[in-house]
């Protein structure tokens, strides 16, 4: 035992299980002592079980808080840390590096090819340069288009599992009721729910290979859907990188974005039109210079209220997705937008009514807008969001989710979404470049008649 390298994982529940199960699980030559956790609340201070860790280590693995990196690297004696976490600005790389190598370790990261399974399904893999860019929209309309070319996809999502991780091994979601019987958070049903109204079925987890050989039996293609800026956890035959048009040079500034910018096959530019012309072509500069092969296409986010006339001359309340103002580094969405755009004769700041968790929220996120971050990490917290919501002297809530959050907790004032879709504004755009892929596939004979039209929401 003395002999092996002594590992620490740096992650933030997500690929720092996935590096370890795909590199490290069965490696005898070096020793894992452990994890440190950060960005999400709640996640440090318990084990990853044995039964996930395998037979080398029987008590499974401690996951510490990262403000105890230091002391963990000289009380376990680590000869190496592995960053494997995502949305982090160069400078707050070197600064882990740094405190690494001050406290006596070798500092890596793991690329890649070193970390992607192999499919014996055509993957799609949507990315993004940031946390908020609008993965999402972008990863439903590859589901509409590959539907209407007569194939069955399968969405498998980058991990998030911030509670029980045996039982969260492997997870398969068809329905809403899936999600209710599951019991997962805010942020999972933000990612899943928008995919599962449309019909496709979502899969996440903790062990990848277990999640891949049952998406393998479920569909015809896989979508990855990728989470924060991380990188796919499967080996794409098209890999798709969302650059945001609002945050120019970010492209080239987070990890791992930017390694994503670079690998991309397509590189799609979102919020094209509220972008300034010159930002655009700052950030289609910038896909010249780091991937001449890239294609670039541009695109708009649609932002539709059902009851836009409600919203004229009200006292608004904001509530915005949590991930996307928090680590993702936003101070507003498309709920402040749709607030502006229609009308509202105030936008009632939340920070002075914060209960619970939130105060510590807007305290470590400063930057954060007259908004409220819609966070729902573990009950408690969801119960904040509540009392928080209650607290506000405000007419009318907009909601700028993903998921129908009034259907989650109770609130007591009216209610109206905010949603967002994405819109193509240029020619042959993103989808005569996924159609070209999808023709280029054994046994495709191209697309029904269908395939322009959004399907009708289910559940």
């Amino acid at each position: 035992m003395g002999d092996r390298e002594r590992i620490l994982i740096l992650g933030a529940a997500g690929r720092d299980f996935h590096n370890f199960n795909l590199c490290f699980r069965d490696d005898d030559k070096r020793e894992v002592v452990g994890f440190t956790a950060a960005q999400i609340p709640g996640i440090s201070c318990r084990t990853y079980p044995p039964e996930l860790a395998g037979p080398l280590y029987p008590a499974g693995l401690p996951i510490w808080p990262e403000e105890k990196l230091e002391e963990v690297i000289k009380g376990e004696i680590v000869d190496r840390c592995i960053l494997a976490y995502s949305d982090l600005s160069s400078q707050e790389v070197m600064d882990l590096a740094s405190r690494v190598l001050a406290a006596g370790a070798d500092f890596a990261l793991l690329s890649a090819d070193h970390t992607m399974l192999d499919s014996r399904l055509p993957v799609i893999a949507v990315c993004a340069v940031r946390t908020g860019a609008g993965k999402s929209p972008v990863a439903r309309q590859i589901s509409r288009l590959v539907r209407g070319w007569g194939l069955r996809p399968v969405v498998i999502r980058h991990p998030m599992p911030y509670g029980d991780l045996l039982r969260e091994r492997a997870q398969r979601f068809t329905s809403l009721e899936d999600l209710d019987r599951a019991g997962v958070t805010m942020e999972e049903r933000e990612e899943y729910e928008a995919h599962l109204m449309e019909g496709t079925v979502v899969l996440a987890g903790v062990d990848y290979e277990e999640v891949l050989s049952m998406a393998e039996g479920e569909g015809d293609l896989i979508i990855w859907d990728g989470g924060n800026n991380d990188l796919p956890f499967l080996r794409p035959d098209l890999w798709i990188t969302v650059a945001d048009g609002l945050r120019p040079g970010h492209e080239l500034t987070y990890y791992p974005g930017q390694v994503n910018l670079r690998r991309a096959h397509i590189v799609v530019i979102s919020k094209a039109a509220t972008a300034g012309s010159r930002d655009v072509a700052s950030i289609k500069e910038n896909v010249r210079r780091t991937n001449p092969g890239a294609k670039t296409v541009l695109t708009s986010s649609e932002v539709r209220v059902d009851r836009p006339d409600m919203v004229a001359g009200k006292r608004v309340l904001v509530v915005e997705d949590g991930p996307s103002l928090t680590h993702g580094g936003m101070s507003h969405g498309a709920g402040l937008e749709a607030a502006w755009r229609y009308g509202a004769a105030e936008v009632v700041d939340p920070r002075i009514y914060a209960a619970g968790s939130f105060t510590e929220v807007f305290a470590k996120y400063p930057h954060i807008g007259p908004v409220l971050p819609a966070m729902g990490y573990y009950p408690e917290q969801m119960v904040d969001l509540e009392e928080t919501i209650d607290r506000v002297p405000a007419d009318l809530v907009l909601v700028s989710t993903p998921v129908d959050l009034a259907a989650q907790i109770e609130i007591d004032k009216p209610v109206l979404r905010v949603t967002y879709e994405m819109v193509e504004m240029e020619e042959p755009g993103l989808r005569g470049l996924v159609e070209g892929f999808l023709a280029t596939l054994p046994g495709i004979r191209g697309p029904s008649c269908a395939s322009t039209r959004r399907p009708e929401p289910r559940g």
